[in-house]
């Protein structure tokens, strides 16, 4: 017996090998016109056969070694043939489907909350920094950066609750204050950690992805008062704009508010706002308008070169934002399912055509299509479907695109020439502009083909239904809330603390003289 175990256990090895070589060469001589392909697919199928006859010849040795090993198998099998056995359920495979369904919502939402940070930086990051003179390129990456770290840290103390708390009218309550309600917990009774969710994915994604929202929209408004607001004084602004516009605003269109669709508080019906026209855009473009307009023009405004210092950076955030764009908008599903589908294709083609537009317009009236008029039209396109991402089809998508890169273009050359505003990098021409346009058009074009939310009822106005009514009249309270609300703001930092830096530290620039810094040293 102690000779059988060590063949079994110590000569296998190497006669295997030798009866593998000896199966090749007669195949070799048995066979010449096949390929080599062919022969070691079937040497490796002989040598399969033989390892198992090997295993089979050393497994009753092992079982007369250790008899526990023998028992133990037995019950294996006796337990696998059982499982085999057991009929499937409906109970069971729902419970399976279930389980699958919810790791496909988690994976694409945590991808989607990456892909709108990602918008901030960087996105955006890149796309204002290039826009901006290179002495101040330093300065606005550091707003959006740094609101990175200060909004994620006012959202999760407050920000959330304040938005997505309670049903109430106006704003939300304390149900989430300091993660209350959103974070896992254990459960005595079930002697396990239990999850809180809010409709099909767990509420801590729900409060991250909104999250990546409330970050992005005040860095949508540095743009406006870019290389002239003193570092301090944005801080302030952001925390003050942050709780006092954008949570009662989240907490209107999304959580049942006054501007939510159909909600018992809605006015005149409420808006379709899929994610974000008058939450995130008309919100932080007619608050930059404000911020232009109470700040003033840059020093040497009209006369001084103020080109964009570094046009590769602007387009390469541009794409940036493209792609994270997907997220924000497809995101706002908050499920992966056939609408968020809808929703990706929506975005992609409008932001096409956003493009198309803008380059179109600038060929025509200068003779020239410009890099930066491309990047700024897909951004236009982005801004213009935000609203109507799940709620109208493809082909309005590309119309709807068409008109945001056409109207934002004109938007940021004739209206702001004419009105004489310094808006540095056009917040306010793309998202004021591009924001309303696309609220407006979503009322036009909305279709229960797209999201049936309200039970068959028809939506635009295009298909028969009285939607654009709701979407009008939101746009009217964002912009009357959004002008008071920021003017207010500015007028309380401007008294305690000043809102510009110093004359002779916008002409040495914010990079020195905010942050000791320099974004290009040549030496």
């Amino acid at each position: 017996m102690g000779c059988t175990n060590q063949w079994s256990h110590h000569a296998r090895g190497p006669w295997r090998g030798m009866l593998s070589l000896l199966l090749l060469a007669s195949l070799v001589a048995a066979t010449p016109r096949t390929t080599w392909a062919q022969e070691a697919a079937v040497v490796e199928e002989e040598a399969v056969v033989v390892e198992e006859a090997a295993d089979d010849a050393a497994a009753p040795a092992t079982a007369a070694q250790d008899p526990a090993a023998t028992e133990a198998a037995a019950e294996e099998a006796a337990a696998t043939e059982a499982a085999a056995e057991e009929p499937l359920t409906l109970e069971s495979v729902s419970g399976k489907a279930d389980v699958a369904a919810l790791a496909g919502h988690i994976s694409w939402m945590l991808t989607s909350c990456v892909l709108v940070l990602f918008m901030t930086a960087p996105g955006l990051a890149m796309f204002y920094g290039g826009l901006v003179r290179k002495k101040n390129v330093l300065g606005v990456m550091m707003q959006c950066i740094f609101l990175m770290g200060l909004m994620t840290i006012l959202w999760a103390l407050y920000g959330y609750s304040l938005a997505f708390g309670g049903s109430g009218a106006y704003i939300g309550n304390d149900e989430y204050l300091f993660m209350k309600n959103v974070q896992r917990v254990w459960d005595d009774s079930a002697g396990a950690p239990t999850t809180p969710m809010t409709g099909v994915i767990p509420t801590l994604v729900h409060m991250l992805f909104q999250g990546m929202f409330f970050i992005i929209t005040p860095a949508l408004i540095c743009g406006a008062f870019a290389e002239r607001m003193k570092f301090s004084s944005m801080v302030v602004f952001s925390i003050l704009w942050g709780t006092f516009i954008y949570c009662p605003l989240c907490h209107w269109v999304w959580d049942g508010g006054i501007l939510a669709f159909n909600s018992d508080h809605a006015i005149k019906g409420g808006a379709l706002d899929f994610a974000g026209g008058t939450v995130v855009h008309i919100s932080s473009g007619v608050s930059a308008l404000i911020c232009a307009l109470v700040i003033g023009k840059r020093k040497g405004f009209g006369h001084d070169d103020m080109r964009p210092h570094n046009l590769t950076y602007t387009v390469l955030g541009a794409a940036m934002l493209w792609c994270g764009w997907f997220g924000f908008n497809a995101g706002s599903e908050l499920a992966s399912d056939e609408l968020a589908a809808s929703a990706f294709a929506t975005t992609h083609f409008s932001a096409a055509a956003g493009l198309l537009a803008w380059v179109g317009y600038e060929w025509l009236t200068h003779g020239k299509p410009t890099v930066l008029g491309a990047a700024s039209g897909c951004v236009a396109g982005l801004v213009c479907i935000t609203p109507g991402a799940g709620f109208v089809n493809v082909m309005p998508a590309i119309i709807i695109g068409l008109a945001g890169g056409l109207v934002c273009a004109i938007a940021c050359s004739k209206l702001k020439g004419a009105m004489g505003y310094d808006d540095s990098l056009d917040a306010f021409g793309v998202h004021g502009v591009g924001g309303t346009l696309g609220a407006v058009l979503t009322g036009v074009f909305a279709t229960r083909a797209a999201w049936d939310i309200d039970g068959g009822e028809k939506l635009g106005l295009l298909e028969g239904g009285s939607v654009l009514t709701g979407q009008v009249v939101a746009v009217g309270i964002t912009w009357i809330f959004s002008i008071v609300g920021t003017f207010i703001i500015l007028k309380v930092i401007e008294v305690l603390m000043g809102l510009r830096v110093a004359e002779q530290g916008e002409m040495i620039g914010l990079d020195q003289n905010e942050h000791g810094e320099e974004g290009y040293i040549f030496s």
